[in-house]
Parts: structure tokens; C-alpha cells; sequence
């Protein structure tokens, strides 16, 4: 089994470029959830991913319910600057799916309520900076979650 991260409507294509390299590097599955901000054969995003995205276990989805639906049963978390809880406050397992938004707006009201008790933040100087950005944001998420399932396949 492995990690997931949804990226919901991502707008740059060298973030997922750059998240397509965590994934492949970590073994994670990476879901985009359409629309878009750029086509999948974006050069910026293939440059972005170099010669890694062969190895990227990608899915395309027309919305986040759709991920769901798939994936019933399954553990989500949400990561917003809403949250009140640290995404260090969990206990990750392998197989759960770390949701994102997009980088201009986040994750949309709509999701952000239909999962309160799996919303988590990363801690920042917000008087200095709004957030991270999104593929520092997903390794620094995504290396927590491997660390406490101890690197599992890793080396």
C-alpha cells in the first residue's frame, strides 16, 4: 500500500511537477482532480518532474467526490490554514490520502465542512506569510506521514 495526495484544481504546473517527483521518489500516489490550470503535458510540468514522471502513479479525476467514491472506506485529511489541529497532531496510516486545494484559494467551503475532524495546518509566522507553498507543503506532509509509518519500502 502506499500514501496518496489530492491535489484539488492545482493551478501551477511546476508545483505538481515538483509534487509528481516527491511521489515518485516516495512511492505515493499522486491524484489531480480536475479542472486543471494546465494540460497534463505541460513542458513546465514534465521539466518540473525531469525524467521521474514515467514513474508517477497518476489518476485524473473530474471532482473530489469522485475520489470519494472510489476510495470509500478510505482515511482523508484536509490540509487548510483553517484547521486548528497541527498535521503533526495525527496518526497517519498507510493508505491514507492527504488532500490539497489549489494555490490561490485552498480547498474549497464546501469540503473544508463536510470534513471538520480531519482538517490539519502546518504551524508558520502567518503575519509574514499567508502559506507555504503547495510542494513544500505536501513533501513536508508527506515525509510526516512516511516517518511515522517508518519509511516503510524506503531506503
Amino acid at each position: 500500500m502506499a500514501f496518496h495526495i489530492v491535489l484539488v484544481e492545482p493551478e501551477i504546473p511546476a508545483n505538481t511537477g515538483n509534487i509528481s517527483r516527491t511521489c515518485a521518489a516516495t512511492g505515493a500516489w499522486l491524484h489531480l482532480v480536475k479542472p486543471l490550470g494546465f494540460d497534463i503535458d505541460d513542458r513546465t510540468l514534465k521539466r518540473a518532474g525531469l525524467d521521474y514522471w514515467p514513474s508517477v502513479k497518476l489518476e485524473v479525476h473530474d471532482s473530489f467526490a469522485e475520489v470519494e467514491e472510489k476510495y470509500r472506506g478510505s482515511r482523508f485529511f484536509f490540509a487548510t490554514t483553517k484547521a486548528t489541529k497541527r498535521y503533526t497532531d495525527y496518526q497517519f496510516q498507510d493508505g491514507d490520502f492527504l488532500v490539497f486545494g489549489k494555490e490561490t484559494k485552498g480547498l474549497s467551503p464546501d469540503i473544508l465542512a463536510a470534513h471538520p475532524d480531519t482538517l490539519l495546518r502546518m504551524p508558520m509566522d502567518t503575519s509574514a506569510v499567508r502559506s507555504l507553498n503547495l510542494s513544500n507543503s505536501v513533501a513536508i506532509m508527506l515525509y510526516e506521514a512516511l516517518r511515522q509509518t517508518g519509511f516503510e519500502g524506503l531506503t
